[in-house]
């Protein structure tokens, strides 16, 4: 008796017990650094990066789980760590340097139905200068729950990449990083 009362309690509790899709941690992109390269000579320091609105970690997914960054990192600490890993590998990065740019997530948000990511971010300077960017990355989604949030948290590191190159790629970019 006992034996299957357990056994239909471990039944019930897999079946009800729902999924974590986690992003992929950040890979630098080839394009960025390519236009980060241009920049020779210059000196980037990176402070905080925070969030417009309330900071999260996961966002629920079409109710069959949250999507997750690493290592319980904030989105915008996601966006953050990627900005410094492509200025980083650019060789610009400077804990030291004279200008510090800073980063407000406005708005993250994604759609599993449609398959977007919609992301929205201001960079400020300590010169004062500052530039908005936003980014709507399409992805292929699924009408399948369990298959379109495996697709949306694998989405997020591709639409960071084109959010950094919109960035690093803005006219105004070069205003940011020159002394006051």
């Amino acid at each position: 008796m006992f034996k299957k009362l357990g056994l239909a309690s471990l039944v019930v509790l897999s079946l009800s017990a729902c999924s974590t899709y986690s992003v992929n941690r950040y890979a630098v992109s080839v394009d960025n650094i390519s236009s980060l390269k241009s920049l020779v000579g210059s000196n980037i320091n990176v402070g905080e990066f925070n969030s417009a609105t309330e900071s999260k970690t996961s966002i629920m997914c079409r109710g069959v789980g949250p999507i997750k960054t690493p290592d319980g990192q904030t989105f915008e600490g996601f966006i953050r760590k990627a900005f410094v890993d492509e200025l980083k590998m650019a060789e610009l990065y400077d804990g030291n340097a004279p200008v510090t740019l800073t980063g407000t997530l406005n708005s993250i948000d994604f759609s599993s139905a449609s398959g977007s990511w919609d992301i929205a971010m201001t960079i400020n300077s300590s010169n004062g200068q500052s530039i908005s960017v936003s980014e709507s990355y399409s992805f292929t989604s699924s009408f399948y729950g369990e298959t379109a949030c495996n697709q949306t948290a694998q989405a997020l590191m591709p639409a960071v990449q084109n959010l950094i190159g919109k960035i690093v790629q803005n006219e105004g970019f070069s205003n940011l990083i020159k002394g006051s």
